[in-house]
């Protein structure tokens, strides 16, 4: 595996050999180039994550509350952006695979 700024590079046939090991530095957020004949043929990178959960916002804004030492005032709109979600939400469907 050659290492630089950017990525990792590596040939097809050490992917193949150690693929757990590749896949273990792109769960580090290694950027992973698979080569062949020195050109790139494939590039593995870290899945977008998503967002935060809702529980992680409430306690972030408590923190902050915290910190500043008096509550935050949202405007309306956002307010009821926030109400409309909530008031939404739904439990997330089985996956297929399970």
């Amino acid at each position: 595996m050659i290492e630089d700024m950017a990525a990792l590079h590596i040939s097809e046939a050490d992917l193949a050999r150690d693929l757990h090991a590749v896949l273990e530095q792109v769960r580090q957020g290694s950027e992973v180039v698979v080569e062949q004949d020195n050109r790139p043929v494939a590039i593995l990178k870290p899945a977008q994550q998503p967002g935060r959960l809702l529980s992680e916002c409430i306690a972030l804004a408590k923190a902050h509350e915290e910190e500043l030492g008096y509550v935050p005032t949202l405007d309306d709109d956002f307010g009821r952006d926030m109400e409309e979600i909530i008031s939404g939400r739904r439990e997330p469907l089985e996956s297929r695979w399970d």
